[in-house]
């Protein structure tokens, strides 16, 4: 993949910091917005279901909210595109409701670009899809998904996200056969946006003014379910982990102004090391390769291979687990259908023979197929064995609700899932399990984003916090090594907790993440110091 090389403020693994994420941007006050949805046409031949999927001189055939327009530059193709601005409390979503066969595949594909452009359906009676992206030129999303027993149509969706400029979608196209029966126009005030790390906290989290359903039963779909009061489980017993651990993310690149390691110099505080980054392979989707990065070697003085080899073992007989760390900032690795996760299954695995790693981290920042990425984790672990160490590092976006595709992967794989440490920065404020907002950077912001995810179905053994090492790790959302212990304390005891108290003890939370032992090392390796001997004497 190409890497820019010389970020000393942000980081390869991580996006950059957002222009948008200026104090005054709003919260997310995700309320639904009672919209009339457009009836699509009936008994529609197979091929593309979506009325003036081009928008090609009009809006016609879809329904939009806030400032949404037809323009006739830029388009990816045709006479026009949608363009859409969202507002402080609007995403500009444009709907279409569509008719289809029940027990039926679909395919769904848009061109898009812009600032967290989202591309889905609901009411599949199914899973629901949603992909995304935040790119500045044309690029395709695609989703495949399966009607349930009783569904009868569909509303496809396209929109940006709060307080961001405007994004550009085109081409939109649903193939599979179409139903027999019209759609019923009726309001859907579910909206549920995949929540992207961009707002910042406003002093209500539910001032929407063209909201009509309830303000917060989408910004926190997972708020009603039952608290899990203890965890009697530790995880994956046969990973040879302890009960709490730290990870840390190890650079295989000169990421200019961190300090350069070899592996051998990661911090002893580090339970598990995440090699970052393996590679794509061109033009074979899902692939993946790995190789000691030549600039990196050429700044520790002559680096080798062998070397690196010899510190992996090393590290694995200090008790260190070492895995290796797919995606990042940069990762275009795409597992969207079977013969890609076919193909990930099986270079993954050449990889982790090869070096001998004990595990993959999935670090995928450009969208995520909960479905396929899940069968190639599972296909993996099955050829690696027992001791597979699977860890993911989603940003917030990705864990703020079920819905998501990234929630979903780690609900898909929780059989053979280790921990996911989310990156609690980088993303302004966000709605808590409570319903309130928190700002990043606090404690709050973090316990009630992990009530969130244990809310949602993950165990509180296999939720960690994930922060930067340094204010010069990431673009926002900094707190010093004390905040973290702090939040583990209140997560697990009810101790030390600022102005939100968990509505339950999880004792066997899992612990710490940080981007990266590098950065770490830079800042004094106050975070491996601090926050490393806390995590290893919780009980």
């Amino acid at each position: 993949m190409a890497r820019t090389l010389n970020r000393p403020a942000s980081h390869k693994r991580r996006r950059g910091p957002v222009p948008a994420l200026a104090a005054g941007a709003t919260a997310l006050a995700l309320a639904g917005t009672g919209l009339a949805l457009f009836a699509g046409g009936a008994n529609a031949a197979a091929g593309n279901l979506v009325a003036n999927g081009g928008f090609d001189g009009s809006l016609g055939g879809w329904t939009c909210t806030g400032s949404a327009s037809a323009v006739t530059t830029p388009v990816h193709s045709g006479s026009g595109a949608l363009q859409a601005t969202p507002g402080a409390a609007d995403t500009a979503e444009c709907t279409q409701t569509i008719s289809v066969l029940p027990n039926t595949s679909y395919t769904l594909s848009a061109w898009v670009q812009g600032p967290y452009v989202y591309l889905g359906a609901r009411g599949t009676g199914g899973t629901d899809p949603s992909s995304w992206s935040n790119q500045n030129s044309w690029n395709q999303l695609s989703s495949t998904f399966t009607t349930g027993a009783s569904a009868r149509s569909v509303t496809v969706y396209l929109h940006g996200w709060y307080g961001q400029s405007a994004y550009l979608a085109d081409d939109v196209v649903l193939s599979g056969p179409g139903g027999t029966s019209t759609p019923s126009p009726t309001a859907t005030p579910t909206v549920t946006p995949t929540p992207t790390p961009t707002a910042t906290a406003t002093p209500t989290a539910t001032t929407t003014p063209t909201a009509t359903a309830t303000p917060t039963a989408t910004a926190t779909p997972t708020q009603t379910a039952t608290p899990t009061p203890t965890a009697t489980s530790t995880g994956n017993p046969t990973t040879g982990l302890p009960k709490h651990v730290v990870t840390g993310y190890w650079h295989n690149f000169d990421n200019k102004g961190n300090n350069l390691q070899k592996l051998s110099d990661v911090q002893s505080a580090y339970d598990i090391i995440a090699v970052s980054f393996a590679d794509s392979v061109a033009n074979r989707p899902g692939a993946i390769t790995f190789k000691l990065d030549a600039e990196l070697s050429a700044g520790l003085g002559g680096y080798t291979d062998a070397q690196f080899r010899a510190d992996v073992k090393a590290k694995q007989a200090a008790g260190k687990k070492v895995i290796l760390s797919i995606g990042g900032q940069n990762g275009a690795i795409s597992v969207n259908d079977a013969a890609a996760a076919q193909a990930f299954t099986d270079t993954a695995y050449a990889v982790i023979k090869d070096y001998g790693f004990d595990g993959i981290d999935i670090d995928l920042e450009n969208g995520v197929n909960a479905t396929q990425m899940g069968n190639a984790l599972h296909s993996l672990q099955s050829k690696v064995g027992p001791g597979f160490v699977l860890t993911m590092a989603p940003e917030t976006i990705g864990m703020y609700s079920t819905a998501g595709a990234y929630f979903q992967l780690a609900l898909n794989t929780k059989d053979i899932l280790t921990v996911v440490n989310t990156q609690f920065y980088n993303s302004g404020g966000m709605n808590g399990c409570d319903g309130k907002v928190y700002t990043q950077g606090t404690i709050d912001f973090i316990t009630s984003q992990v009530c969130t995810q244990i809310q949602g179905g993950l165990r509180p053994d296999q939720v960690g916090i994930g922060v930067p090492a340094s204010s010069k790790a990431a673009g926002g959302g900094y707190v010093a090594p004390s905040v973290v212990n702090n939040a583990l304390d209140c997560l697990a005891t009810g101790k030390n907790c600022g102005s939100f108290v968990p509505p339950a003890k999880w004792p066997t939370i899992r612990g710490a993440m940080t981007w990266s032992t590098n950065w770490d090392s830079v800042n004094g390796n106050s975070f491996s110091n601090t926050v490393g001997p806390f995590v290893h004497q919780m009980p």
